[in-house]
């Protein structure tokens, strides 16, 4: 009888069951819950790690065919901020072990995700003795670099990414910048490496026809909108779109014919109390005089996103740093030229002046120049979009991202090739090469 390989993911701040668009909750949520799925797909049996949140959630949720989520009890059962978790991942540890123990379940490898589940991961290979594959999502070293002293992360992380670094059997680097980061910045040998890019789910972006997602969200057809999707943090630099908006609206006769159209925050309805960013956004526009002109829509989920991005002329991201960065895949999914700063992963997926342009992060002018030859040629945005869509099917599915991640794991001896059953269809697609070798 066929059993088949289980893996177990550990994602102890980031769930495939919380909303998306919150503080914490970004694109770790999105990578741990597509590439269970699609490791499913493959044959693979897949367990996913949290923390309970909420003393009212089960601790198993049968989440897709394959793929369970298991809320471990470690801390308070409430919503914590990532940062203050670091002190209950020893708990974390012990009900992972509880938990295997009691429902005799063994897995044959490790999956971490961040460098808290990271550190669990990496006590768990030494006391069951099992290969251990781990994702940083983003490096303590680039953070404090980039946000100085607003990062909060506890003084102990640095400390435990070379230890987990060192200790682990193959790291996953999301694009050339990360590699750089973890051998330059860590000491990781190159040869534990593989650059596997994460993703996009092309059946949920997909292009919409502009004029159906107007009228969905109730935009005006003749309008030039600008969209950003995203969490609503300092970091992610929304403010430099804001100024970028009004340096391009001093150049607009018909200024009522820009948008600004700003979709993320902690609520579905735009809540500066809950979500102080985009208070600090509003006395933006408001000081700009554009107030008028940026509109604020809250959190949205992925069966809807689409149509905000459709909508939009140019979708627009500019953080000061960025590990990845999805939504600009999101965005390229659903035929849109992006611009994005020219930062970590942004680099890697939007190609300068075929699927977008690059910027400068904290350059409202040289946005604005990017956004006001957008505006200007229609013709370049409809071409730039449709070689957008088109980069992410051919270089970003998570059906690649499984596949190229199952080619890792049979990289370790102790991890063979499970049967795919017949109705999971293979892919033809190359093992990737790991770095240094």
């Amino acid at each position: 009888m066929y059993k088949p390989v289980r893996i177990a993911f550990l994602s102890e701040h980031a769930s495939p069951a919380a909303l998306r668009g919150g503080e914490d909750a970004g694109g770790q949520n999105v990578y741990v819950d597509e590439v269970s799925r699609n490791l499913a797909r493959l044959g693979y049996s897949v367990d996913v790690f949290t923390r309970r949140d909420n003393a009212e959630m089960p601790e198993i949720i049968d989440w897709a065919p394959g793929v369970r989520v298991v809320n471990l009890t470690a801390g308070p059962e409430s919503p914590l901020l990532k940062d203050d978790l670091w002190p209950y991942m020893p708990a974390f540890r012990e009900a992972f072990l509880s938990f295997a123990l009691r429902d005799e379940v063994s897995y044959e490898l490790i999956h971490g995700n961040f460098w808290m589940s990271g550190w669990v991961a990496a006590e768990l290979k030494q006391r069951l003795d099992v290969p251990v594959v781990q994702i940083f999502h983003a490096m303590g070293k680039t953070k404090r670099l980039h946000q100085g002293k607003n990062d909060h992360s506890p003084r102990a992380r640095i400390a435990v990414e070379t230890r987990v670094i060192r200790d682990v059997d193959r790291l996953i680097a999301q694009c050339p910048n990360e590699l750089s980061e973890l051998v330059d910045d860590y000491g990781a040998d190159p040869a534990k490496i593989a650059v596997l890019p994460s993703a996009v789910n092309i059946e949920i972006f997909r292009p919409v026809p502009q004029a159906e997602a107007r009228a969905f969200l109730k935009i005006n057809p003749d309008e030039f909108v600008i969209v950003y999707v995203g969490r609503m943090l300092p970091r992610k630099d929304i403010r430099n779109v804001v100024r970028a908006t009004a340096l391009l609206l001093q150049r607009c006769p018909e200024k009522e014919k820009v948008r600004l159209l700003i979709v993320g925050g902690e609520t579905p309805e735009p809540d500066p109390v809950r979500t102080p960013e985009i208070g600090e956004l509003q006395r933006l526009a408001s000081e700009m005089g554009i107030a008028e002109r940026v509109q604020f829509v809250g959190k949205r989920q992925q069966d809807t996103l689409r149509y905000f991005y459709s909508a939009g002329d140019v979708v627009v991201t500019t953080p000061w740093y960025e590990p990845f960065g999805l939504t600009p895949l999101e965005g390229m999914a659903c035929g849109r030229p992006v611009v994005g700063s020219a930062v970590g992963g942004i680099t890697f997926t939007i190609k300068d002046g075929e699927t977008g342009f690059l910027v400068p992060p904290r350059d409202p002018q040289a946005l604005s120049e990017r956004l006001y030859q957008l505006l200007c040629e229609p013709a370049l945005r409809v071409s730039l979009g449709k070689a957008a869509r088109e980069r992410v099917e051919h270089e970003f599915t998570w059906r690649m991202v499984a596949a190229r991640t199952a080619a890792l794991y049979e990289s370790l001896a102790m991890v063979q090739r499970p049967l795919i059953l017949p109705d999971q269809p293979t892919l033809d697609l190359p093992i990737p090469s790991v770095a240094g070798r």
